[in-house]
């Protein structure tokens, strides 16, 4: 009985792609960066499967023997998002990116949209969220009126103070948005950001949610499905994947969640199966918010945890730990980062050693479909045989 166990570590990138001065990415490096603006991480468990041996990272050296398999993957799909990068993630590789709109979204959407929710909006530019909110949530209490924005990825986000705007009544608005968004202009996703707190102390809160565009072709996730093993997921991939090829959705509202949504789901599935969690609070908590200290301690609680996980693998287990962009706190911007990302593999009978550069994120889709024996095309090479005794 297989099993094999997805982490995305969600915005943890390793420097920058060929291709990311297209995107004003050219100095990021997530990983790197953060551990240099601390003067180094403490990641003994991390570093043991080989991640110091992915690039330099102060305060975790390269290891002569790694307990694990280690490498770094291209995005081969164009684009820096979430959606995009899990995506490929699961074999799917976009051959043009979602729409962007850095002006603001066309007067055509934002009427139809005010129309649906029978009241006005306020803002309709790029902006972070913490600071949009600050910007507009005096005159938002006022009105009652969602803020609407968006930021350099492909997504339409509505932000609500929870004691003015019902959860349930800003996540409608949502659904709404995400029928409006279609054809050229079928964002990503449809993002929900409640907050609350008074002017000059918001806080966005964790009840956030994610309405993403269905998969626009088959991924590994639906070929396991029909093929009759479960695949869970932990956090927001559901979202992500609008439920397609999903199981069971396990919410995890934080990283400590995440973390515990995968070991109650290690301990109690025994059968054949896929776990695919996102961990979501280096994006969200600080990547975005450019804060290099909560990004480093946050990287260090999750190396200080990684030895539950490798405790209750079974000896056919595959764990696979990764990510879907960059998002560098250290940079000027608050954006996601165009990025390579990490890849480590371990498990009770693989084989340690170098998996190189890949070319696509897909390879692990193609890994995956291979270790299950599942048949399922895709662009991706299978790094199956280099870690298999």
């Amino acid at each position: 009985m297989k099993r094999a166990i997805l982490i995305v570590l969600d915005s943890v990138g390793v420097g920058a792609l060929p291709d990311a001065h297209l995107y004003g990415d050219e100095n990021s490096n997530t990983l790197g960066n953060v551990a240099r603006a601390v003067g180094g991480l403490k990641m003994p468990h991390l570093a043991a499967l080989g991640l110091g041996n992915i690039i330099p990272i102060p305060g975790v050296p390269a290891v002569a023997n790694p307990q694990g398999a280690w490498g770094k993957m291209a995005e081969l799909s164009p684009g820096k998002d979430t959606t995009t990068g899990h995506w490929e993630i699961a074999g799917l590789v976009l051959d043009a990116p979602f729409p962007t709109y850095p002006q603001g979204f066309p007067a055509e959407i934002i009427t139809n949209f005010q129309r649906q929710i029978e009241r006005g909006i306020l803002g309709n530019y790029p902006a972070s969220g913490t600071v949009i909110i600050e910007e507009l949530g005096r005159k938002h209490l006022q009105t009652g009126f969602p803020i609407v924005y968006t930021s350099a990825d492909s997504v339409f986000q509505i932000a609500a103070h929870e004691e003015v705007v019902p959860l349930e009544l800003l996540y409608q608005w949502c659904r709404a948005a995400r029928k409006i968004l279609k054809g050229e202009h079928a964002v990503g996703r449809v993002i929900a950001r409640p907050f609350r707190g008074e002017p000059g102390q918001f806080e966005r809160t964790a009840n956030r949610r994610d309405y993403s565009l269905p998969p626009i072709r088959p991924t590994i996730l639906d070929a396991l499905v029909s093929a009759g093993i479960p695949v869970y997921g932990v956090g927001k991939i559901s979202d992500i994947f609008a439920g397609r090829g999903i199981t069971k959705s396990v919410p995890a509202k934080n990283n400590a969640e995440g973390v515990n949504g995968v070991l109650r789901l290690l301990r109690e599935k025994q059968n054949s199966s896929l776990i695919f969690a996102n961990l979501v609070d280096f994006d969200m908590l600080w990547g975005h918010r450019n804060d290099p200290v909560g990004y480093a301690r946050g990287l260090e609680e999750f190396d200080a945890r990684l030895p539950e996980i490798r405790a209750v693998l079974k000896e056919d287990d595959l764990l696979i730990i990764l990510a879907d962009h960059g998002c560098d706190p250290t940079t000027e911007g608050t954006d996601h980062s165009r990025e390579y990302v990490p890849l480590l593999v371990a498990g009770p009978r693989l084989q340690p050693g170098p998996l190189g550069i890949r070319e696509s994120f897909s390879d692990v889709a193609r890994t995956l479909s291979e270790f299950f024996q599942v048949e399922y095309g895709t662009v991706g090479s299978s790094f199956l045989s280099k870690i298999l005794f």
